[in-house]
This record gives structure tokens, C-alpha cells and sequence, in this order.
């Protein structure tokens, strides 16, 4: 897990993702749209994708893509973040990471 907390606290927002994976994308998307800049290491295309694939289930994500950090804390997948976003409570939680600015 050493590597995905590694890359997961590199900037205030990181999403693991795959090229083929629209929930991803959607999640980028949606995470840019309030001006955050995104971290997107695309598991599919990484030379250790399958090792971080290994250490986001160990981290109990079911499916490994999108996993999205947060302040360097994992938040979860789409759901998760969606969920964060219909709450008005993603907004918040980007400000206190740093990610995006009044």
C-alpha cells in the first residue's frame, strides 16, 4: 500500500483511473469543473498499474477505479464522491485540501 499512499498525498487531489473506466472520467470531470487541478495516474498505462491495482484493494476498494484522495486521504470511488457532491459537502472538503480557492 506503500505506493498508492505515496502517490495518493503528492497533491491535493489524485485520481487512479483507467482510460477505459466513464465513472473515472466523470469523476475528473466533475472534480476540475470547481478548478481543481487533478493528479491522474491512468492504471492502465502506468508501469506499476497492476501493483497499485493490488495495494486499492487491499485498501477495500472493490473495484480499483476511480479512487480518488483527497487531502491525502482516500475518499472512496464515484459513489462516494457523488455522493460528497449532492450533499454540498465536496466543495468544503476541496477547500480544506487546498485544492481549489475562494
Amino acid at each position: 500500500m506503500a505506493m498508492v499512499m505515496s502517490l495518493g498525498a503528492e497533491t491535493p487531489v489524485v485520481i487512479f483511473s483507467k482510460t477505459s473506466c466513464c465513472m473515472s472520467h466523470s469523476i475528473i470531470i466533475l472534480i476540475r469543473k470547481y478548478g481543481a487541478n487533478t493528479t491522474v495516474h491512468e492504471l492502465d498505462q502506468h508501469p506499476n498499474g497492476q501493483q497499485l491495482e493490488r495495494e486499492l484493494e487491499a485498501l477495500g476498494r472493490k473495484t480499483s477505479t476511480p479512487a480518488v484522495f483527497i487531502g491525502k486521504q482516500l475518499i472512496g470511488g464515484a459513489n462516494e464522491v457523488m455522493s460528497l457532491h449532492v450533499k454540498g459537502k465536496l466543495i468544503p472538503l476541496l477547500l480544506e485540501a487546498k485544492a481549489i480557492w475562494v
